[in-house]
């Protein structure tokens, strides 16, 4: 893995010097687009809509729409004197109970690795986090934006989940919420049996992105010039009268799948 990033968490008065890493990698397919006919691949050119001309990547910048349709034009050195306190440092703001953290604010995750010498202060941290069950609220410069993120430990690494602000959550806007809906007692407990039935310990090595698999498998298909199988269709399921009804044909389904004969 290669370091995106290098600075120190603060808190009080201790400083522990670490490298960010990204934790996570998207596995999907990925397509370029191509020429239908001939599957050359189509390019992109950057084209200014003004003077109709094609513009180098040294002579973009950025614009704001301003009121009005007038654009405000930023520069690299408008930008580069916004005051970013956080600037390469992971500054801790409080710590809190991880329940507490709604995980609609999560948005990346990165892991930290301390430099040679910062080694203790960090097992320090990560041990001091994982005996009160806490993590830490920080504020953090990255990509030239001030982050909120959140410190806690996975085994034995501390991980960094930026965050979303506060103000960039939408409230949930549903005609529904405004319908009282009657849930009767008896397909709340049926509702529960399901749950039960169906309780396990996550696991997710046991689960697998079925559509990518079979999108490969196309591939190889093609690459290979073999006939590509139809897969076979899932039997629907039997439409059921009612909810209780289809709730029970849930847990016994359920319950034959686990092997359960109860």
């Amino acid at each position: 893995m290669r370091a995106i990033w290098k600075g120190a968490i603060s808190f009080g008065l201790v400083s522990i010097t670490v490298r960010l890493y990204a934790a996570t990698e998207e596995k999907s397919v990925r397509f370029h687009q191509v020429h239908r006919t001939d599957g050359g691949r189509v390019r992109h050119r950057r084209i200014c809509s003004a003077c109709d001309t094609e513009v180098a990547m040294l002579d973009i910048a950025k614009g704001y729409d301003a009121d009005g349709g007038d654009m405000v034009v930023l520069t690299d050195e408008d930008l580069a004197g916004l005051p970013l306190s956080s600037s390469r440092v992971i500054e801790v703001l409080e710590f809190v109970p991880g329940a507490e953290v709604d995980p609609i604010l999560y948005n990346r995750t990165y892991f930290l690795e301390p430099d040679a010498t910062a080694m203790k202060p960090y097992a320090l941290l990560r041990d001091a986090l994982r005996d009160s069950d806490r993590v830490a609220v920080v504020k953090v410069a990255l990509r030239q934006r001030e982050q909120l993120a959140a410190l806690r430990v996975r085994g034995d690494v501390l991980v960094m989940h930026t965050m979303l602000w506060p103000d960039e959550l939408r409230a949930p806007d549903f005609g529904f919420l405004d319908t009282e809906v009657v849930v009767r007692d008896a397909e709340l407990a049926m509702a529960a049996s399901l749950i039960d039935s169906m309780t396990g310990s996550f696991d997710p090595s046991t689960l697998t992105d079925e559509y990518r698999a079979a999108l490969r498998e196309v591939l190889a298909a093609k690459m290979h010039g073999r006939q590509i199988a139809t897969p076979s269709t899932p039997e629907a399921a039997t439409k059921a009268t009612d909810l209780m009804a289809a709730l029970q044909a849930s847990v016994e389904r359920a319950r034959r799948a686990r092997g359960d004969a109860a």
